[in-house]
Parts: structure tokens; C-alpha cells; sequence
């Protein structure tokens, strides 16, 4: 070979076509014959999997010489070309394309060559447990298969070859780096069906081994960063430390916010490592404080932090990172949306007197989210937590809104009968408001501006004048009005965001108050009388102190609502005719009942005859008389006694009793009938309970049309029996 290359540059002048392709010929022949040696040897080593590694590397030394060889005639023809250009061009391209095919031949054994020498670091390294090594050397093996698959007219099954020894090679690295991972972080869950319940938490454990444990301000144990570096070279890191995550989140991080009996316990096992596990403290406490949650999710992620957590890796996207960082990107919105939802939004203040001091948790949870800055769990464009915690006039005033609409509607559904005595002299019980000249100029102007002239009248108007005339409202009514009285109390001196909507729920109240009642008392109003006059009485009472509610707060509002907004006087037309149209539409069916019952009173005419005067007392009065009832009862009570008497089908009076309990069995309306006898002689409180909501005898035996009817017959029309009315309904 080399007196070869001596004779082609031992040649001066310009180079005899003839002899010039009869090397290039030979050289040709021998770079195929190369190609087919290696190609033998890697389908060997690959795929036929023979031990040929001597013979490879031969192969591969006169690959290099035969290369070598290449270079210096493609030099000298290179240069004779450009002597002899206008006379060969077309003989010479020929030889250069012959020259740059062998030249590709040459690089696809380098990469052969270079695939083979990264395998064998690759098993070398992963048996010594060299895990970033192994990693290191699997990615170069990629690259040169990579490499050989852009040639065109590769040999397929070779690539074929390299590609499942590949596929093949990285699960098994991947297998060992998850079992050694599997070690570092060992996790005892409670089984799948126990794991709804807080106790079922207490047998979550998480052990973090040795292998993970380094003090602290040293660098992180070697195995512990090979095993995330090499993870991050071949693209598992994120995998794993996501369904990391997922676990973390559920048993350990998601419990300790959500109840407030659980507390983190960190213990070292002699050696083993650390241990972390859930205990048990009883509390009254429904929901945890954000202190508390703050203290035990630092806790774990410190742990986390201090042995397992605090390694930088390098990753070909994004460049060094700390695992912490993956970490936190993974929990950090889940977890603040369970902050938010099972821990701030119940520590959100019911009284605006409070709202002073949770400028301590809104401290707290600066400082919390700063100690997860340091330890690279939260990026610093990442405030959601403090954002919700610094928004909290805003929060009070939603919750404190949503409390008051949901008092108000309970109110507004409860019963109206009960009733309470209003008088000129009833007040109710205003909350103190500052003076309106108290306070900055702002406030003394604002007082100067809505004071009145003062204007003097001889004739002054009475005490009386303008108060509410003495009658009876529901109490819950009243309550009602108070809840309106209190909503307003804590718009003074709140934000004016806040001020705003709180003074438009105490309006959405009434509102809500004259769509609700008419709607779900409906057929009440239209059935008793007694309750059509008290919701009259309701709407009155409401229309009367909306004249001069919204008087009493006004000076004591922010603007816009200081300046002529903070009126309930719009609202008071609508009450009115509220009431009066209810208590008209009872007017009206009291004037056909009448009506109806005078149709069979003859006129009133002849009523000396004693039968007319039966049918006007029935159309006037409409009532079973008590005496009538005592008559029925007594007549009754003898079927009741004497009835059974007839089932005596045996001479022995002592052996029928058997037969005359049977009654019931042959006479299929008898307890129907015992039912109506005990009717007769009972009160309206007993009828209620032998009804029992629907569930009682009477029930079982009457429908409850047939039990208001016989209720109406038996009593007067009072306010008992409207209320027993009331209590009967259809289970």
C-alpha cells in the first residue's frame, strides 16, 4: 500500500489518464472490500452477536491507513484538475465522485467504530455503577447511530441491529437507576380502599435513606446526584420527580392542609435514614390556621430539601437547575389552591373589626413563600398564595355578603305565625355610629354638607307622628331587619370597595325578600286569613323603616354612596303595594267563602220555621257544634265497644276473643273508624302529634285534605288551628 502511494507522488507533470484510473480502481476495490469486512465484523458483534473484537480492530487500522491514502490522492488530483481543467473536466469529476463515495464509506466506519467503542464504555460504566458515565456514553452511541441512519443506502439491517441494542441498553440503565431512586425513597401507602378517610393517612410513610442523606452546607452525596444526573441525561428526571409529585401531594402535603388533628413526625432510624410520617392530635378546630399549615409544610419540604431535594442537574433544554425547582413546579399550584380553599378562606374574618389583625397572616405567608424562594421550591413570579392573602377586604366583604344572603334567605323561609308585638315605642337596635363631625376634614365637610337647615314652625307635630301604628309581625321579619341593621354597621369604616358591596347586598336582601316570600308562601296567604294580615303587616313594617334607612348610614358611607346613593326609598313603593295586594287577594276569598255559605241560607227568610233556621245557623257557622261532636263520639264509641260482640263463632265467650281482635281483618275501614273517633274528642295539639308529619295513624288512614277538612268542621277559626293546619301535609 505505501509503495502505492510513493508511485502516485513520485509522478511529475501531469498524470497518464490511463494509469490514474487504474489506481483509483484499485483503491476503490479495496475500500469495498474494507467496508465488507467491517460490516461482517459489526453484524457479528450486533446482531449474530460474536465475540470479534481483535478482527474489528484490525479492520479498523487499515480503515484509518486506507482513509490516509484517500487524502493525499484526492489532494493530487484535486491539483492536477485545476492544471488541466479545460481538457479533463469530465474524466476527473468521474474520479471525485468515485474519491467522495469512498470518503463516505471511510466516515460511516468512523461512526461504526465510534457506536462500538461507546457500548463498551457504556457496559463498563454501569457495571462499576458509573451512572452518569453509562448515560453519557448511551447518548454518544445515539448520536453515531443517529448519524449513520442520515446516510443514504445504509445497510438496514444493521441499523436495525444497532438500534434494538440500543432500545435495549437504555431501559436497562433505566431500570437500575429507578431501582436505585425506588431506594432512596421508599413510600408505605395505606391500601386503596382505606384511602378516603383522615385515619387512614396515619399509615402513609415516606423513608429517605442514607443513599439521600447529606449535612448540611456540604455538597450532596455522589450517588444521589449520579442517579438524578443520569436520569437527566436521559430524559427521566422530569418523569420521575412528577409522579413523585402526585404521591407527595395526596398522602402527605393535601392531608396536612386539609385536617387539623394531622401533624408531621421527622425521625431518624439508627443509621437507616429519615423517616416521615402522619400523627394524630385531637383538635375542636374544624380547619387549620395558616400558621399551622404554614409550620408543617416546611417541615417536609425542608426534609425533602436537606436529603433528597438539593442537587443541581443539568438538563440540555433549560441547563442547570436544582430539582427543587422541577419539584415546585409540579406541587406549587395544586398546593396553594388547597392553601386557598381549606385553610385562608376560613380564616377570612366575620367581623370588619378583624380585619386589623390578619395583617399577621398576610406576614405569615410572606414569609412562608420566602422560605420556599430559598429553597428554590417557588419561582419569584409565583404569589398566587400572597396575592389571595393581601385581596383580603375584598374576601371579607364576598364571604360576609354570601353569609348574609343565606341568613336572609333561612329568615325569609321560616314560618310566619310566630309573631311579635310592635308598638310606637319598639326600636330596633341600631348599631353606635361615629359622630359625622369626628374624623378628618374630609368627613367634617361631608357632615357640613348634608346638615339641614334648621327652621322654626310654630306648629310643631305630635309624637306619634309617623310612627308605625301598633299590630303584629312576623318574627322573622324583625330579625330580618336587624341582619339589614348589622350588614350596614360594617360598612362603616371599611374600604370603600368593600363599604359599596355590602350596601348593595343589605338592598339585594329586600329584593330577594319581595320575590322569595309571596312565591314560597303562596298557598298559605291564600288558605289562612290570619297570615295574608301579617305579611300586610310585614311589608308595612319593611316599607316604613326603608324611609329613613338609608338617612341613618349615609353620612357615615364612602363616596359615591355619601353623595345621594345610599337610598332605600325607591324600594318603598313596592312593599306597599306588596302587602295590600296580598291582603286584598284574602279579602277576596273570604267575600266568595261568605258568599257561598249565605247561597244556602234561604234568604233569611221564615226563620221562626225551625228548619230554616237549621240551614242559615249551618250556612252562618259552617261547624261541627261541640255538642254535635259529643253525640258523634258517644254513638261511635258504642259501635266501637259493641261491633266486635258480632264475631262470636264459638259457645266459649273466653275463646272468641282471638276472632273479636280480628276485626280489623274482616272490616276493612275499622281503623279508619277508631281513627275518627278519637278525632272527635281530640285537641288540636293531639291531632298534630297523632299525624306525626306525615307518618303518624292518622296519617295512614286519611289523606291530608280529608285531615284539614275535619280539623276546619271540628274548630273555630283561630290562629291555633291555622298553625295545626299548617303542620299537615303530605309525607
Amino acid at each position: 500500500m505505501a509503495s502505492f502511494v510513493t508511485e502516485v507522488l513520485a509522478s511529475s507533470g501531469k498524470l497518464e489518464k490511463e494509469d490514474l484510473n487504474c489506481k483509483i480502481s484499485k483503491l476503490s476495490r479495496k475500500v469495498e472490500e474494507t467496508k465488507e469486512e467491517v460490516c461482517d465484523i459489526i453484524n457479528k458483534r450486533y446482531n449474530e452477536f460474536l465475540p470479534s473484537m481483535q478482527g474489528a480492530e484490525a479492520l479498523m487500522g487499515q480503515a484509518e491507513e486506507v482513509s490516509k491514502e484517500i487524502d493525499i490522492l484526492k489532494s493530487c488530483i484535486e491539483t492536477e484538475v485545476q492544471h488541466n481543467l479545460h481538457t479533463a473536466v469530465t474524466e476527473h469529476a468521474k474520479l471525485k465522485q468515485q474519491l467522495e463515495r469512498n470518503t463516505t464509506v471511510i466516515a460511516m466506519l468512523r461512526h461504526l467504530e465510534e457506536f462500538h467503542i461507546a457500548m463498551e464504555e457504556f457496559h463498563k460504566a454501569l457495571l462499576e455503577k458509573k451512572y452518569v458515565i453509562s448515560a453519557t456514553q448511551l447518548e454518544k452511541a445515539r448520536h453515531s447511530a443517529d448519524a449513520l441512519k442520515a446516510w443514504k443506502g445504509s445497510d438496514l439491517p444493521l441499523l436495525r441491529a444497532l438500534s434494538s441494542e440500543l432500545t435495549v441498553q437504555r431501559e436497562n440503565l433505566i431500570y437500575h437507576l429507578g431501582d436505585e431512586w425506588k431506594r432512596l425513597a421508599v413510600w408505605k401507602l395505606p391500601p386503596s380502599k382505606e384511602s378516603t378517610g383522615m385515619k387512614s393517612f396515619l399509615k402513609m410513610e415516606l423513608k429517605l435513606t442514607l443513599g439521600g442523606t447529606k449535612e448540611p452546607q456540604q455538597s450532596p452525596p455522589p450517588l444521589l446526584s449520579c442517579i438524578l444526573q443520569a436520569l437527566a441525561i436521559q430524559g427521566e428526571l422530569q418523569h420521575k420527580i412528577k409522579l413523585f409529585s402526585q404521591v407527595l401531594l395526596k398522602y402527605l402535603l393535601k392531608p396536612l392542609i386539609t385536617y387539623p388533628s394531622l401533624n408531621v413526625d421527622v425521625s431518624e432510624q439508627q443509621g437507616e435514614g429519615i423517616l416521615l410520617s402522619l400523627q394524630c392530635a385531637e383538635t375542636p378546630e374544624e380547619h387549620p390556621s395558616p400558621s399551622q399549615v404554614y409550620t408543617k409544610v416546611l417541615v417536609v419540604l425542608k426534609t425533602l430539601h436537606t436529603h433528597l431535594l438539593d442537587v443541581s442537574v443539568a438538563d440540555v433544554s433549560v441547563g442547570r437547575r436544582k430539582v427543587s425547582v422541577i419539584l415546585g413546579d409540579l406541587v406549587w399550584q395544586e398546593m396553594s389552591h388547597c392553601i386557598i380553599h381549606e385553610c385562608l378562606l376560613h380564616s377570612i374574618p366575620t367581623n370588619s373589626s378583624q380585619l386589623e389583625q390578619y395583617s399577621v397572616v398576610i406576614k405569615e405567608t410572606e414569609e412562608f413563600e420566602k422560605s420556599l424562594k430559598e429553597m428554590q421550591y417557588l419561582r419569584g413570579d409565583a404569589t398566587e398564595l400572597l396575592k389571595y392573602a393581601r385581596d383580603i377586604n375584598c374576601h371579607f366583604a364576598s364571604k360576609k355578603c354570601k353569609d348574609v344572603i343565606v341568613a336572609a334567605r333561612k329568615l325569609m323561609t321560616s314560618e310566619m305565625h310566630n309573631t311579635v308585638k310592635i308598638t310606637p315605642d319598639s326600636k330596633l337596635s341600631v348599631p353606635k355610629l361615629p359622630s359625622p363631625g369626628s374624623g378628618d376634614n374630609k368627613g367634617k365637610q361631608k357632615a357640613k354638607k348634608l346638615e339641614a337647615p334648621r327652621l322654626e314652625n310654630e306648629k310643631q307635630l305630635g309624637a306619634l307622628t309617623l310612627c308605625l301604628p301598633v299590630c303584629r309581625i312576623s318574627e322573622s321579619v324583625q330579625q330580618l331587619m336587624e341582619l339589614a341593621l348589622h350588614t350596614l354597621s360594617e360598612a362603616v369604616g371599611s374600604s370603600s370597595q368593600c363599604a359599596t358591596q355590602l350596601f348593595f347586598t343589605v338592598r339585594n336582601i329586600f329584593q330577594l325578600f319581595y320575590d322569595v316570600v309571596p312565591t314560597y308562601h303562596k298557598g298559605n296567604l291564600l288558605k289562612f286569613p290570619h297570615l295574608a294580615a301579617i305579611q300586610h303587616n310585614n311589608c308595612m313594617y319593611i316599607a316604613h323603616h326603608l324611609l329613613t334607612l338609608g338617612h341613618q348610614f349615609r353620612p357615615h358611607l364612602p363616596d359615591p354612596l355619601s353623595e345621594g346613593a345610599a337610598t332605600f326609598v325607591d324600594l318603598v313603593p313596592g312593599f306597599r303595594k306588596l302587602g295590600a295586594q296580598c291582603f286584598l287577594a284574602q279579602l277576596n276569598v273570604q267575600r266568595a267563602e261568605m258568599l257561598e255559605r249565605l247561597s244556602t241560607a234561604r234568604n233569611f227568610s221564615n226563620l221562626d220555621d225551625e228548619e230554616n233556621y237549621s240551614a242559615a245557623s249551618k250556612a252562618v257557622r259552617q261547624d261541627i257544634s261541640t255538642e254535635d261532636g259529643e253525640h258523634l263520639h258517644i254513638l261511635c264509641q258504642t259501635i266501637i265497644e259493641e261491633g266486635p260482640l258480632v264475631f262470636i263463632p264459638l259457645p266459649e265467650e273466653s275463646k272468641n276473643k282471638k276472632y273479636q281482635e280480628e276485626v280489623s281483618v274482616y272490616v276493612t275501614k275499622w281503623i279508619t273508624f277508631k281513627e275518627l273517633v278519637i278525632v272527635l274528642r281530640a285537641n288540636l295539639q293531639e291531632i298534630v302529634d297523632r299525624w306525626a308529619e306525615g307518618k303518624g295513624p292518622l296519617a295512614l288512614e286519611f289523606c291530608s285534605s280529608e285531615m284539614k277538612s275535619l280539623i276546619r268542621a271540628l274548630f273555630q277559626n283561630t290562629e291555633r288551628r291555622a298553625v295545626a293546619l299548617s303542620k299537615i301535609k303530605d309525607s
